[in-house]
């Protein structure tokens, strides 16, 4: 299991239309089968942060997600959005088991 926070500064002017368009993605995200989780949360004092949590449930689903239609049509859409690019960090399950995550 891999756990990716994917750290998201959005331009002030943007905010809606970048929530609009990530959960469209995460929508379409939660659908395959390599992803057990992908939550959307935003920051409470400052509108224009967010973190995308995914939790793959193997290494190579990552790479298997960028390859969907949905994925590739979010990263172009909000890539003029963003105030800095994205950043992550990768992260080992540790509790739950992943037997839990189902």
């Amino acid at each position: 299991m891999l756990i990716v926070h994917v750290f998201i500064h959005v331009k002030s002017n943007q905010v809606e239309a970048f929530r609009n368009a990530t959960l469209e993605n995460a929508r379409n995200s939660i659908q395959e089968p390599g992803i057990a989780r992908f939550d959307i949360i935003q920051q409470q004092d400052d509108l224009t942060h967010f973190v995308l949590v995914e939790v793959y449930r193997t290494p190579d689903d990552p790479a298997m997600h960028k390859e969907t239609a949905h994925y590739q049509k979010w990263r172009d859409t909000v890539t003029d959005m963003m105030a800095e690019p994205r950043t992550s960090i990768k992260y080992t399950n540790v509790f739950p088991d992943e037997q839990s995550w189902d």
